[in-house]
């Protein structure tokens, strides 16, 4: 799942991920699921549409489920309301859900908005613990969407065990390690590491490339691997004084003193410039993020693409979604059902296989289409099993209300370190500055 920007740095992409679609055909007859999912979408005698609202790329028209649940579904056609950018889907969303207007059937909510949303916006969507079976996804992915008064008001889609993406080819050149388990060894002691490792390549680098495309994603792929990120369990936004928040600070700081960064905020035009002119040598590596690269680098650097474990041995999640049902939309009972059928385990596990974001619903990991997969546009990697182990140990973390808001800021200050020189006194002291102004 693809956006060009969002509330934690995330993105998908709504081009067409024809490099990793293995045949999604087959696992679509599967995919049929029971009979009961089979009926539970009835528009009556009449036929209606079911608008479902989403940002970037969720995978569902790559891997033809709208096709697929109207032929199941004769009287229901699906249309998918896309918008490029979450920065700009978002607000969007929020005043439709304020005005009660001009909401579709069903609308996606990012991961670092799904805290907001829960706890002021809630009672304006349907209790989908009535609709899913809650206990079929991963624990802390429900959680996060789960008010006080115990509904659940998102039906999870993808989560993001962080992996590493990297050039065979440039590491190569570089004089680095290209065996996926030989650089997972390189960075086994945590990102200190991989800026060692980017030193390394700095020295005999290829001319014009960089080690990394930003350090604003290595940011927030530090932060993502603790539990405690930018707010306690009592709802106190604890930024300033986090562990996380410090080391990743930190990191970023150092990769832009050493120009071990090109410098890039991603989900750019810029961004993917670079990716398919082939000047990047790693990127921080979120399951979903393998999409993105394939996307952008093109056809020219297939097979140069490898994936490996993430630095360290602290599983870090980075990203996801949820599908929510509005209460003011024009078919509140059968979006539900779409929601249901949308995130059971053989639709997510079609949505993998065609755009490569891993399941948020467990019953997906047995399936051979999530546990056998592999990537040929990535060397082959065994993207089913390696983001299977990051999610085993993948912390819960604490969520606060202005998570987005305050990845937000800090990110636009570690690009203005890289981008304009900004010492990193004055970029902590303006990131800051921003974050207690619109936090309150």
């Amino acid at each position: 799942m693809r956006i060009t920007g969002t509330a934690d740095g995330r993105g998908r992409r709504t081009a067409v991920l024809a490099t990793t679609v293995l045949a999604a055909s087959a696992l679509l007859l599967t995919a049929c699921g029971s009979g009961d999912d089979d009926s539970n979408a009835s528009g009556g005698d009449g036929k209606i549409t079911l608008t479902v609202a989403d940002y970037g790329q969720f995978g569902y028209k790559e891997a033809g489920l709208f096709a697929k649940y109207h032929e199941l579904h004769p009287n229901i056609t699906v249309k998918e309301e896309v918008t490029a950018n979450e920065q700009d889907y978002y607000p969007k969303l929020l005043q439709q859900l304020n005005t009660g207007s001009g909401l579709a059937d069903v609308a996606g909510v990012e991961v670092g908005r799904i805290k907001e949303v829960v706890d002021t916006q809630a009672a304006k969507f349907a209790d989908l613990s009535k609709t899913i079976n809650v206990s079929d996804w991963v624990p802390w992915k429900e959680k996060q969407a789960t008010a006080k008064d115990g509904s659940v008001i998102g039906a999870g889609t993808d989560i993001g065990p962080m992996s590493l993406c990297y050039r065979t080819d440039l590491f190569k050149k570089a004089g680095l390690p290209t065996d996926r388990e030989a650089v997972a060894k390189a960075v086994e002691g945590g990102w200190e590491d991989y800026l060692k490792l980017g030193e390394q390549y700095k020295k005999k680098a290829p001319a014009g490339t960089y080690f990394m495309d930003s350090s604003s994603a290595m940011f927030n792929a530090v932060v993502s691997s603790d539990s405690q990120q930018y707010y306690d369990a009592s709802g106190k936004a604890i930024y300033k004084d986090s562990a996380s928040v410090k080391q990743g600070w930190g990191l970023a700081s150092e990769a832009a003193a050493k120009k071990l960064s090109q410098g890039l905020p991603q989900f750019t035009d810029a961004w993917t410039a670079a990716l398919r002119k082939g000047t990047v040598a790693t990127v921080a590596c979120p399951a979903w993020m393998a999409g993105q690269i394939s996307t952008n680098s093109g056809d020219a650097f297939k097979g140069k693409w490898d994936i490996s474990h993430a630095p360290g041995t602290t599983a870090a999640n980075w990203g996801g979604s949820f599908l929510t049902v509005p209460k003011a939309g024009k078919h509140v009972k059968e979006a539900g059902d779409l929601v249901k059928w949308l995130t059971a385990p053989e639709q997510q596990a079609a949505v993998f296989k065609a755009i490569g974001v891993f399941p948020s619903n467990q019953g997906a990991y047995q399936l051979a289409d999530v546990k056998d997969a592999k990537l040929p546009y990535f060397n082959n990697a065994p993207i089913g099993q390696i983001y299977a182990d990051e999610a085993k140990s993948i912390p819960q973390a604490v969520l606060g209300s202005k998570d987005g808001v305050i990845k937000d800021a800090i990110s636009t200050q570690i690009n203005n370190m890289e981008q304009r020189g900004t010492k990193p006194a004055d970029a902590w002291k303006a990131a800051t500055e921003a974050i207690d102004k619109a936090i309150g």
